[in-house]
């Protein structure tokens, strides 16, 4: 019988601060799986993979590695386990496995679950609608600790891709990052990208509207990465229960139809 909630990922720093979490909201913890050669958890069941996890909880909460993104969500349908997932790097392939599994399961799947950051991607949508592509070039700064492997981070695009709603556009087709060099003038409606990283920054996130008049810029700053696991966590206890499909953390704060 499925009972209590499931970490990938269980031995990290991330890990383990959803272990204190869990613990926090009252939630039973079925137990965790984690990289190989992982053998002491504490408390915690060790699982040997993801399929056993999958078939032991409720839901399983996932801030891994783009690499399993495929693997974790092959089981996770086949277990039909609803699954919160804070991975970011992911491909365009992965993606897609991901709304494969979300026809079977309940999913939530966002660039970040800190509540501020959500409410940061709502005004994005709206500005972005409010504010002429034309006359307002839109850029996004981002900065994370040194270790962070992925560029940029999953909450920079998740900024981009609000923007672009709010414009009517793909943001593969107008998304700018990396310039170097000699790149010519900047093109209207580019959204454009930089990303810092050093020291141990948890997550900086600054969304800019920049016209030749006026700047409007928002900024998300984050001190603590128990903001992170506080909000999967109630991703998690929100999702029990709920019908396959894809949701975001904006369904979780209500901040949507259905939500």
């Amino acid at each position: 019988m499925k009972q209590g909630f499931g970490i990938a990922g269980i031995a990290g720093r991330m890990g383990q601060m959803l272990v204190q979490e869990v613990a926090a909201a009252g939630a039973p913890l079925a137990g965790g799986i984690d990289r190989p050669g992982v053998n002491d958890i504490g408390s915690a069941d060790l699982f040997a993979d993801i399929s056993g996890l999958a078939e032991a909880s409720e839901v399983v909460i996932d801030f891994t590695h783009a690499s399993t993104a495929r693997v974790h969500a092959r089981a996770m349908a086949r277990a039909g386990t609803a699954w919160v997932v804070g991975t970011t790097g992911l491909s365009a392939e992965d993606e897609a496995e991901l709304k494969r599994a979300a026809e079977t399961i309940a999913v939530v799947y966002a660039p970040n679950f800190a509540p501020g950051v959500n409410l940061v991607l709502a005004l994005a949508e709206q500005m972005a609608r409010a504010l002429p592509a034309a006359r307002y070039d839109a850029e996004i700064v981002e900065m994370h600790h040194r270790q962070k492997v992925d560029a940029p981070s999953g909450t920079a695009i998740g900024l981009g891709q609000a923007v672009a709603r709010g414009r009517g556009v793909q943001l593969a087709d107008v998304m700018q990052s990396g310039r170097d060099g000699h790149t010519g003038a900047r093109p209207d409606g580019a959204i454009g990208f930089a990303a810092l990283r050093g020291g141990q920054v948890v997550g900086e996130h600054t969304l800019l509207f920049a016209a030749a008049d006026e700047h409007i810029a928002i900024t998300h700053r984050a001190f603590d990465r128990r903001v992170f696991a506080a909000g999967a966590v109630r991703a998690a206890l929100w999702v029990r229960g709920r019908a396959p499909g894809l949701y975001s953390m904006m369904d979780v704060l209500g901040m949507r139809a259905g939500g």
